[in-house]
């Protein structure tokens, strides 16, 4: 068994793990990170790319509201390129409570989130597509945000500084030695090989998971998921982000990222972050929550529906999951527990993850006798510009114009190149196509896959192929594996959403794919069966043109 030492051991590979391990490098101290499947695997990659302005906890919950303002300022000035200053209009619709609006600006003000008062006439001018019947807006200081992108700029700048990062390893034992934890047993799920990792601390920042990995170390966290389901508009009918303004609830918010507009989100208790389902009527309601805000919204075309899992903290009772505060919360079991050697890190928000790393950190420093200061809130992340520009919607297609590499794009919805492609695997170390779609955005456009799997596996197979004559090997990775285990990916996201525009689309991508490719008549192996899953390509769920 390979064994490796290490001063801390993050578990997740999510924003909050991520930022744990470049702020531990950044001071100096060894640090091996572990994620059981690819960075931003779980609930980071699957929210709607807010970055909160505070705004929509100014009264319900001010504490965080005061955390994401002072946030929302420093990831503008550190991951530039991750951020695009959209805006936010908090707007007050006819089935708003008129009350709320003042409300909303005293919390504001008391939080320290800059706000302002536009006339109904500004707001229809910058963005014609709102309600006219809304009486109120309120601005505010929301962008948008690439939380894949900004991920793997900090697990970059953490490598940069020394430490490591180990995907796809699962963690099958948290080892304790009496009542202090000594580090962690991984499996390496390519290979199957086990690996020991010893270390003085383990900080556990598993996200919905952290509850399973402290029932591993014998201690208990109360993680409560909760479903956030959101579904992306093929048009982006806003350019900034639009809120109701009433207390937080279910279908309030619609964000602009990148070419489209995410509605959201539904907060629905499940209990086990592992196994849930989208239910149509959450979509019908998106759907009827958007002609609020757009009149019109459901008649533009659904691409695709998902959902995150929040990683709410529970230390009280509360009758409904969104009265549990957005807050984070660092455990400490030594005092909490009476077990050394381990912290979990629960709660917060994408918006918040390097503040909750900073607080996470200093005590694991204090703890190593490591005085070195946190300097995360001031160094800009790989990736940035020279100038520190923001990232602009039209940078790709700037950089297509620019390059003359019309010809060489593989995915034309995104304007991700074959080079792109390359990168992702082989510098990115892509296990799967789905780990480039992550990397590129490759797949997430209109067709969702339909005209770029194919290109993409092909790059792949090619790739593969080189990399075996160079070495000498003689097992070659089945690259129509990958492309039925991206497709099937995909259409779990689509069968919510399969009528209309986006039903025929899905028709072409079926005669693409099994009538013309005959990809459901590849032969399969005993490991295939499982990533094939029958391929429900072949059986679509056929939606009414009226849903």
């Amino acid at each position: 068994m390979h064994v490796l030492a290490t001063d801390v051991v993050v578990i997740g590979g999510g924003s909050t793990g991520t930022g744990v391990l470049c702020d531990l490098a950044m001071r100096g101290i060894r640090a091996i990170l572990v994620e059981k499947g690819d960075l931003t695997h779980g609930t980071t990659g699957r929210y709607h790319g807010l970055l909160h302005s505070g705004g929509r906890y100014v009264v319900k919950d001010p504490q965080s509201a005061v955390e994401c303002a002072q946030e929302n300022r420093i990831l503008r000035r550190i991951m530039p390129h991750c951020i695009e200053d959209t805006g936010g209009f908090f707007v007050m619709t006819p089935w708003d409570d008129p009350a709320y609006g003042d409300r909303f600006v005293a919390g504001c003000h008391a939080t320290g989130v800059p706000v302002r008062e536009i006339s109904l006439t500004e707001a229809l001018r910058r963005e014609p597509r709102l309600n006219p019947r809304i009486s109120r807006v309120f601005e505010v200081h929301d962008g948008a945000a690439d939380s894949f992108l900004a991920t793997h700029a900090v697990a970059d700048a953490a490598r940069q500084h020394g430490a490591q990062v180990l995907n796809y390893h699962h963690v099958i034992e948290v080892l304790r030695s009496a009542d202090r934890v000594v580090g962690v047993l991984v499996e390496d799920l390519r290979t199957g090989e086990q690996k020991r990792i010893e270390a003085a601390y383990v900080l556990n920042a598993a996200g919905a998971w952290a509850g399973k990995i402290a029932a591993l170390a014998g201690v208990t966290v109360s993680v409560v998921p909760g479903k956030g389901t959101m579904v992306a508009m093929n048009h982006r009918m806003v350019n900034t982000v639009i809120n109701r303004c009433k207390l937080p609830d279910d279908g309030d918010i619609l964000v602009p990222i990148h070419t489209v507009a995410v509605i959201g989100t539904t907060d629905v208790h499940v209990p086990d972050p592992d196994v849930y389902g989208i239910d149509p009527e959450e979509i019908t309601f998106m759907l009827e929550e958007g002609e609020k805000l757009i009149p019109g919204f459901s008649t533009y075309r659904a691409l695709r529906a998902w959902a995150g899992v929040r990683p709410l903290y529970k230390d009280t009772e509360v009758v409904d999951d969104r009265d549990i505060s957005r807050a984070y919360k660092l455990l400490d079991h030594r005092e909490r527990d009476g077990v050394e050697g381990l912290l979990s890190i629960v709660g917060g928000k994408w918006t918040t993850y390097r503040l909750m790393a900073e607080e996470a950190v200093n005590v694991l420093a204090a703890r190593l006798g490591n005085t070195q200061p946190c300097r995360t809130r001031e160094t800009v992340l790989p990736g940035a510009n020279t100038t520190r520009d923001l990232y602009w919607l039209g940078h790709r297609l700037a950089e297509t114009e620019a390059e003359d590499s019309y010809g060489a794009l593989i995915c034309e919805c995104e304007l991700v190149t074959g080079s792109q492609v390359q990168q992702a695997i082989i510098e990115g170390g892509a296990a799967n196509l789905d780990d480039i779609r992550r990397d590129t955005r490759l797949g997430m456009g209109p067709c969702q896959g339909g005209f770029c799997a194919y290109r993409a596996v092909a790059i792949w197979h090619e790739l593969n192929r080189e990399q075996l004559a160079e070495n000498g090997g003689t097992e070659p990775i089945r690259s129509d594996r990958l492309l039925r285990h991206f497709l099937q990916a995909r259409w779990k996201g689509l069968l919510p959403v399969t009528w209309g525009d986006q039903l025929r689309q899905q028709r072409l991508d079926q005669i693409i794919y099994l009538d013309t490719l005959a990809i459901d008549h590849l032969p399969l192996t005993t490991d295939d069966e499982s990533v094939n899953d029958g391929l429900v390509l072949e059986h679509p769920a056929v939606a009414t043109e009226s849903q």
